[in-house]
């Protein structure tokens, strides 16, 4: 198969960019650029048996509640021998690899050891390779599928981890800065409390200790000329706890206002301090802290009985590596630095009608958080938490507090940090089986027989903490052929002091001298779609679904007619949509050449769920960088060089509508094409004092239901609960005999 590439994004010092790459094609260049991409390839010398040496398993870990017992089974691994796959994440071997690399690709070694890395990250193969993959790997292996040359067949090998690599080809990027690091953050708090300014304002407010101090590196936006990318800066937010011996203390109970500060990232110094106002730190709220019990000064209930989850046969789903089987679906697990998870290779296996592509990709690839209210420091309070932080960078180990219960498969994660380090989280990725109520019930009320299926769906997962919040992202895989996609948002409210017995216009006063701003939460779904098309095919169209009232007259006679009406998306520009509840309508994506047995085109439905769109103006600042959010709905044919909304480097981005309110100024066909909608939802967030001191979970999302993808429901063969069975005795009840009588 193609060569393993793995994409490197380097930050170094301004004073070693070059005007261009330097050095002919293929060679490394002589000196380093501010920001780039490094395309770091495996030698293909190597042989495919050096390549299987290096490409760890990631072992399976069975989490069971209750504790398992060595009797209890373990989850099905499948049994036949694979290498790494082109899509599974990149190994630490890998990563390795890719970072040694570029780091020898350095002229000197005060260049090689002034290299940053941001991002190492797979390209992807193009999807005609990847269906080449999938064929040899998978039983049952599938000849046809390989595509035939004079000298025989093209037999794919795997991607390895190798000892050795080389640069292949190198880019400066002009113009741009690259998502802030962990690494960096630490160093801005650092740099922030040893200002000896800072040290005085501090103390004008009552704190002496900088134990005490929490600095949050806030990525400055875009507002004018002074934030441009030519310096890597920040814009701190700043918070104080008030006991130094509780590490566990709230911290962001105490905000701290009137501070303005300029960090330059790249060389860790304050370019700009100001006391603009004194603002009296709000008093330590009793109800700050949400820890167990005594530690926040209550005590927890105590009327909670056990909840166990048993699967005393072992889980339904298979593991492969990266592969999953379930029933009747089969799918990747992929990680990104940016993305978090990655679903690869959608497919439903169908009866005689075998495997049914659904989606070739599913991710989610940024998310906005602008605040409402005018004031300092709120007004520059818009992150892109994947573009400017990376989702999976901030990723939470699962080995403690998961939020799973029964068998659980987990997955690692590997990433570079700022200098090259190999960092790994564990148990990163979520994978088990739920229960989820009630998929399909009819009773007979003449017979009295019953029938009831419970609904189980397969859950893949991750959650990251962004600064104070906390995101779940989650893939839900439903027996009845439906995909949901569920965002749960949860953490600690982003807050601001107030003077005494003052009030905001733009918030929500939570507690005395403190106040919570309103604020919106999007995120951007990028699914790569695949409607009965194999990865060479481009057989998908997009249909918008309205309900529409028919006009009063002789075909509405009585004022209740209403019908769907569909339109036929014809291109980008045209595809520009937004969420109407009146219209309950939808969109679906259907196969132009697969019909079912009504002899109308499969499709797969996006049924949009809670939404909204910016509460701004249309001069906002934020929407220079984020005019994807203008729109729910965009529809793009696929292009691989089209992967983030709002253009690959959103940090302290200049320029006005980058990304997919560019591309879609092409206004390519959609009539029949490789479709990758792109669905926007939010949630407007006006803070409750129910959301102090840490907040419930609050759920958004949408569902891919199949229409007319079957040729009836797929979940009406789902078994009854062996449960039910065994407790009904095996036979059903007829109704009594009163009721026979009336009949």
């Amino acid at each position: 198969m193609a060569t393993t590439e793995e994409k490197a994004t380097p930050c170094c010092s301004p004073n070693l960019l070059p005007s261009k790459p330097s050095g002919a094609k293929g060679e490394a260049p002589r000196r380093e650029p501010a920001v780039g991409e490094w395309i770091a390839a495996a030698d293909p010398k190597r042989s495919a048996s050096s390549a299987t040496a290096m490409s760890p398993l990631v072992p399976v870990e069975d989490v069971k509640d209750p504790p398992a017992k060595a009797s209890l089974p373990s989850i099905p691994i499948m049994m036949r021998a694979q290498t790494s796959h082109p899509l599974d994440p990149l190994s630490a071997a890998e990563i390795a690899v890719a970072v040694a690399t570029v780091r020898s690709a350095g002229a000197t070694p005060e260049v090689r050891d002034s290299m940053r890395f941001v991002e190492v990250v797979l390209l992807e193969p193009e999807k005609n390779i990847v269906a080449l993959a999938d064929a040899y790997f998978f039983p049952p292996f599938q000849p046809s599928l390989l595509p035939r040359t004079k000298g025989g067949p093209v037999i794919p090998t795997t991607r390895g981890g190798h000892h050795r690599g080389k640069v292949i080809s190198s880019e400066v990027v002009p113009d741009v800065q690259p998502p802030m690091d962990a690494i960096e953050y630490a160093e801005c708090e650092a740099t922030v409390k040893s200002y000896p300014p800072f040290i005085e304002a501090m103390r004008k407010r009552g704190v002496e200790d900088m134990d005490l101090v929490m600095v949050d590196a806030w990525c400055v936006g875009y507002h004018s000329d002074a934030d441009a990318p030519s310096h890597r800066l920040a814009k701190p937010l700043i918070f104080c706890r008030t006991e130094s011996d509780c590490p566990m203390e709230n911290g962001y109970a105490r905000p701290v206002e009137g501070l303005y500060i300029l960090v330059d990232m790249q060389n860790n110094v304050i370019i700009e301090f100001e006391d603009r106002k004194l603002v009296p730190l709000p008093p330590a709220d009793p109800l700050r802290n949400y820890t167990p019990g005594e530690t926040r000064g209550g005590v927890d209930r105590s009327d909670i009985k056990p909840l166990h989850i048993l699967q005393p046969e072992g889980p339904s789903f298979r593991i492969n590596g990266y592969f999953v089987e379930w029933q009747k679906w089969s799918f990747r697990i992929g990680f990104t630095p940016r993305e978090g998870l990655v679903i690869h290779s959608v497919a439903y296996i169908d009866g005689s009608r075998g495997r049914r592509p659904v989606a070739h990709r599913l991710s989610f690839v940024e998310m906005v958080v602008p605040y409402g209210d005018p004031n300092e420091p709120h007004y520059r309070k818009n992150a892109f938490d994947a573009g400017e932080d990376g989702l999976g960078k901030n990723a939470h180990s699962l080995k403690r507090g998961c939020d799973c219960l029964g068998y659980i498969k987990y997955f690692d994660a590997h990433f570079t940090n700022y200098t090259g380090v190999i960092e790994t989280i564990e148990n990163c990725v979520c994978l088990h089986e739920e229960d989820h109520g009630i998929l399909w019930k009819h009773q007979d009320w003449r017979t009295g027989l019953a029938e009831v299926r419970r609904s189980r769906r397969l859950t893949v997962s991750f959650i990251c903490t962004v600064a104070n919040y906390e995101y779940g992202f989650f893939w839900h895989f439903y027996q009845d052929g439906k995909i949901e996609a569920e965002v749960k948002l949860t953490g600690i409210l982003s807050l601001g002091a107030l003077q005494p017995g003052e009030s905001r216009k733009y918030g929500t006063t939570i507690a005395p001298g403190l106040y919570a701003p309103v604020h919106q939460h999007f995120f951007v779904a990028r699914m790569d779609m695949a409607v009965d098309c194999k990865p060479t095919e481009a057989f998908n169209q997009v249909i918008e679904v309205n309900g529409k009232v028919e006009d009063p007259g002789q075909n509405n006679v009585h004022n209740n007619a209403f019908y769907a009406e569909e339109k036929l998306l014809k291109s980008e520009l045209e595809a520009m949509r937004d969420c109407d509840p009146f219209s309950a309508r939808h969109w679906i994506v259907r196969n132009t050449r697969t019909v079912n047995r009504t002899g109308q085109p499969t499709g797969y439905k996006l049924m949009p769920g809670l939404n909204c769109l910016p509460l701004a103006g249309p001069e906002a600042k934020f929407l220079r960088r984020a005019a994807f959010l203008k729109h729910n709905l965009w529809v793009t044919p696929y292009s691989r060089d089209e992967m983030y909304p709002g253009g690959e480097f959103p940090n302290q981005n200049p320029r006005i509508n980058e990304g997919l309110a560019t591309w879609v100024k092409k206004n390519r066909s959609l009539e029949e094409a490789d479709i990758v909608l792109w669905y926007v939802f939010g949630i407007t967030h006006i803070p409750r004092l129910e959301d102090w001191p840490v907040m419930p979970v609050d759920r958004i999302g949408f569902m891919l239901m199949p229409h007319g993808f079957f040729n009836c429901s797929p979940a009406v063969d789902v078994p009854p609960s062996a449960n039910e069975i065994e407790k009904d005795g095996g036979s059903p009840k007829l109704i009594q005999n009163g009721l026979l009588a009336k009949l």
